[in-house]
């Protein structure tokens, strides 16, 4: 018998009861899925060293358990670092001056006007504090490009949003963060 047929007999035998084992130790029927085709795509890259047919179960529950194992340490990792991102998302968001600018909204309606590059050179330029020469290598130009495009673009964003900087909680002030010095 060759070894992708010894492969599939294996598959077809032992799928449920790896299965069933994978089941009873997750939460979800996903992830007992995917333990069972990790197990089994270590037994095919394993094939030339798999145990003789009376042991291979046996060999298949250990991988299993170490495929859950590796499944478990994973799953609280992303746990963690889901509830490190959840509480910096919440200061991040809580320390957002575009929360206060009672136009925001109009910036950002503006901001879709404007070409997808000049949006984000303006963007990575004003909200993320970027130098030029920073964003140009962000975008894969030149940092003379850059400069040039965002002179234009906040003048296309002055035309868009208005000029009337009396206005309380006018938001040419956001668009017109002096750009840092380079160097």
């Amino acid at each position: 018998m060759s070894s992708e047929e010894r492969f599939r007999r294996l598959y077809a035998v032992n799928f449920e009861a790896l299965l069933a084992f994978a089941s009873r130790r997750v939460e979800q029927p996903e992830d007992a899925a995917d333990v069972v085709a990790e197990t089994f795509l270590v037994a095919w890259r394993r094939n030339g060293d798999l145990p003789a047919d009376d042991e291979v179960r046996l060999w298949l529950y250990g991988v299993a358990r170490r495929v859950l194992a590796n499944h478990y340490r994973g799953g609280t990792r992303r746990d963690r670092l889901g509830e490190r991102l959840r509480q910096r998302l919440a200061v991040v968001a809580s320390a957002d001056p575009g929360h206060d600018v009672p136009q925001r909204l109009v910036v950002r309606e503006a901001l879709k006007l404007l070409s997808e590059t000049d949006r984000e050179i303006l963007m990575l330029t004003a909200w993320e504090g970027l130098e030029p020469r920073e964003v140009a290598a962000v975008i894969g130009a030149s940092p003379v490009v850059v400069r040039t495009r965002l002179s234009r673009a906040r003048k296309r964003m002055r035309d868009l949003v208005g000029h009337d900087q009396e206005t309380p909680g006018h938001v040419l002030d956001v668009l017109t963060v002096p750009v840092p010095k380079e160097g």
